[in-house]
C-alpha cells in the first residue's frame, strides 16, 4: 500500500525524538536529509546520553557520553538537521515518568513542530529476532502522551507557562515502523539514501562498517511494494484532519 500524497508533505519544521544516539540514523535518516534538503528546520531530541553501550572494559560511562553526543551530532549535520537538544537521561534506564513528558512537552513547545517522529510503543518484538529495547518504547510512549494532550493543553505543566512556553498543537505523528509493520506511509529515500548511510559511519563507537549496508538492504525492502528502490515506513496520525474524514475513517473501521 502506497499512501497517496507521500511525497508532497514537506513540513516547515519538525522534531525526532529518540531515546538514544543513532536511533534516528536508523529510524527517519532518508526521511530527515530530504525534508531538510527541501528547506525544514529539523531539530533532534535525544533522551539518554547512551552512556551504556560499550563492551570495552576501559571505557567509563562519562567518556562515552560524550563520545556519542559528538558521532550524534556529526550524524546529524551530514542530513541537514539544525537543532539538537541531549536530555542527559541514564541510558538504559529510561521510564515513562510525568518528568519524561514534561521534559518532551518543554520540547515541543519551544521549537514548535508540525511533525514529530519516534517510536512505536506499542513495538515490543520486531522480525522474530529482536525485542525492542525498553527505552525505545519509554520514549514512544512519553512522546505520544508530551504531544497529545500535555503540548496541547495550556493548563497541563503550567509552569512551563512561567517560562514562557506556550501550547503548540502538534499537526502529525510519525512513528517508526521498521520494515513496514502497521506501516501506512512510506517515503521514497533512494535520492538520499547515501546520505543515509554515511550518517550512520558517523557512529563507529557502535556501528560496523557493515551496518551501513544493512540499512540499506533494509531500506530496499521496506521499499519493495512500492514504486522506488529505497524507502523508510511509518505508521502516521493526522491530528488536523478535517471532522468529516475524521467520521469516514471510524465508519470503515467499525465496518
Amino acid at each position: 500500500m502506497t499512501q497517496e500524497g507521500t511525497d508532497e508533505f514537506q513540513p516547515e519544521r519538525a522534531m525526532v525524538v529518540v531515546a538514544h544516539p543513532d536511533d534516528a540514523e536508523f529510524m527517519v535518516a532518508g526521511t530527515v536529509a530530504k525534508w531538510a534538503g527541501r528547506g525544514a528546520e529539523v531539530t533532534y531530541v535525544v533522551i539518554t546520553n547512551g552512556n551504556k553501550g560499550s563492551e570495552d572494559p576501559e571505557m567509563t560511562p562519562t567518556r562515552l557520553a560524550e563520545i556519542r553526543e559528538a558521532e550524534q551530532r556529526a550524524a546529524g549535520l551530514i542530513l541537514g538537521v539544525k537543532n539538537f537538544e541531549f536530555l542527559g537521561y541514564e541510558d538504559g534506564y529510561l521510564v515513562h515518568t510525568l518528568d519524561l513528558r514534561r521534559d518532551i512537552t518543554r520540547m515541543i513547545r519551544k521549537y514548535r513542530p508540525e511533525v514529530v517522529v519516534t517510536f512505536d510503543p506499542t513495538a515490543r518484538f520486531m522480525f522474530d529476532s529482536y525485542a525492542n529495547h525498553p527505552d525505545h518504547r519509554a520514549a514512544g510512549d512519553a512522546t505520544v502522551d508530551a504531544i497529545f494532550p500535555s503540548a496541547r493543553d495550556r493548563l497541563t505543566f503550567p509552569e512551563l507557562l512561567s517560562d514562557g512556553l506556550e501550547p503548540h498543537k502538534v499537526k502529525q505523528l510519525w512513528m517508526g515502523s521498521g520494515a513496514g509493520a502497521n506501516a501506512n506511509v512510506w517515503v521514497d529515500i533512494t535520492e538520499t539514501i547515501d546520505l543515509k548511510k554515511k550518517a550512520l559511519a558517523a557512529h563507529p563507537s557502535q556501528l560496523s562498517e557493515e551496518v551501513a549496508e544493512f540499512a540499506s538492504e533494509m531500506a530496499r525492502g521496506t521499499a519493495a511494494a512500492q514504486e522506488f528502490e529505497y524507502g523508510e515506513a511509518f505508521r502516521r496520525i493526522i491530528f488536523d484532519q478535517p471532522r468529516e474524514e475524521r467520521l469516514a475513517q471510524r465508519r470503515e473501521a467499525s465496518s
